[in-house]
């Protein structure tokens, strides 16, 4: 197919997809050869002796990829991607949100809650569970249920 890519680029800009994507009739090769100007592409495109292929039909990942954050991935200290601060806010708040909680549900009363809450801010408590534990262990939390 020498000598049709002056042919094959005219049509690809004048339908707007890739030239890869251009197919030509091999029965009319000859018109195609001699269309050299814009409007003798269309002319051809009408008649159906160029057309375009139908596009790749993107089909959705079976098993989306997992992200890659092995030690090889990683730059920077732990501290840089995950702040000492972030850490701690993330620590803190659900720890007072639980002590809120108990308190208004009567739980624990308020001295019991300030005594608890101090603790708290002073990094006493990994987790909630860590608190849960500390306050079962005092006698002021019982098994509710489980």
């Amino acid at each position: 197919m020498g000598g049709l890519t002056l042919q094959r680029k005219l049509a690809a800009n004048i339908l707007k997809v890739g030239e890869s994507r251009i197919v030509m009739d091999p029965e009319h090769l000859e018109d195609i050869k001699n269309a050299i100007t814009r409007a003798d592409i269309r002319k051809m495109i009408s008649h159906g002796y160029m057309k375009v292929k139908p596009g790749k039909i993107k089909k959705p990942d079976l098993y989306p990829k997992k992200r890659k954050k092995g030690p090889g991935r990683r730059k920077g200290s732990s501290y840089a991607r995950l702040p000492k601060k972030r850490r701690w806010m993330n620590t803190i708040r659900p720890l007072r949100r639980m002590l809120k909680e108990l308190r208004d549900n009567g739980t624990i009363d308020s001295s019991t809650y300030r005594k608890t809450y101090m603790l708290a801010k002073s990094g006493a408590f990994r987790s909630r569970s860590h608190l849960k534990l500390h306050l079962k262990k005092r006698g002021f939390l019982h098994e509710e249920g489980a």
